[in-house]
């Protein structure tokens, strides 16, 4: 069946509907906690004006409130020197009544992104990138995990997608999303390959994926040859073509090979979100051991 947008209706993934399941499992996990005097409370830092990144905040400081977190975005200027930055850190992580600290990315070309996000405890640190939460998660003892390869996970859930003994393929190798995504599909049971860069002959091992997760940062660098037929497409990019966003898979030519298929957007970017705002509440859940 085809839906009024050309889309073939069961096929599609669809995102968003499935984050606004997950934003009410986490508020009532919310209310939970309030009931205990609890309140979940996140700080997000942003530095400079970069426009998309002042929007995502924005975004995330609205999906916060709606879902009854408690959330403040603390704004700095781009020339800010880096030891401010850290400072105020300090100060954050020591505020027993903040549960989850976010800074936003990029940073200034001045400061050290490894040194800074470093600094935010990996108790708070609800983006997952503290070598301690990553060496968890490498090992298998999860606790903050990366919000976009957690809510790549969280949607094969909720479509009952079982990947056990599935062929996954991985095209990325970042911190944020490839190694992390890696990670969590070898925990769920899955052969893992991670494609990159310096991968020789890429086609070849895409084709051979039960479920490909694009997240190259190429738009449309996926195309329907380098699928196989009947494959779970997850598409991770967001690209800016021509004032239009759009993915690193071809959606137009991979929908209709692949069994299942994430659009861009309304895919996996809100559940990113969603994925911040259930980090921030399990952040709490260990900061106060309930």
């Amino acid at each position: 069946m085809i839906d009024q947008e050309g889309f073939h209706i069961g096929t599609i993934i669809d995102g968003a509907y499935w984050a606004g399941v997950s934003r009410q499992e986490t508020a009532q996990k919310v209310q939970a906690l309030k009931e205990k005097g609890i309140t979940p409370r996140l700080v997000v830092l942003l530095i400079g004006d970069h426009p998309a990144s002042a929007s995502y905040v924005r975004g995330k400081e609205k999906a916060a409130w709606s879902v009854g977190i408690e959330s403040e975005i603390m704004r700095f200027p781009a020339e800010t020197d880096e030891q401010v930055i850290l400072d105020t850190l300090d100060q954050l992580n020591q505020d027993p009544h903040v549960h989850g600290i976010l800074v936003q990315l990029p940073l200034p070309a001045h400061m050290n992104e490894q040194r800074v996000v470093s600094r935010v405890s990996f108790e708070k640190d609800v983006d997952g990138f503290h070598e301690r939460n990553v060496g968890a998660l490498s090992i298998g003892t999860n606790r903050m995990v990366p919000c976009t390869p957690l809510g790549v996970m969280e949607l094969l859930r909720y479509e009952k997608i079982d990947i056990t003994g599935m062929h996954a393929v991985v095209i990325g190798r970042s911190n944020i999303v490839g190694k992390p995504m890696a990670n969590l599909l070898l925990q769920a049971n899955a052969t893992v390959t991670i494609c990159h860069s310096r991968t020789k002959d890429m086609r070849t091992l895409t084709r051979q994926a039960d479920l490909l997760v694009a997240a190259v940062g190429i738009p449309r660098f996926v195309t329907a040859p380098d699928v196989k037929e009947g494959a779970v497409i997850i598409d991770v990019g967001i690209n800016r073509v021509d004032g239009k966003i759009c993915g690193d898979v071809d959606f137009s030519s991979v929908e209709p090979v692949a069994s299942r298929i994430t659009p861009v957007p309304k895919g996996v970017g809100p559940m990113t979100i969603a994925m911040l705002l259930a980090n921030t509440v399990r952040a709490s859940q260990i900061q106060h051991r309930v």
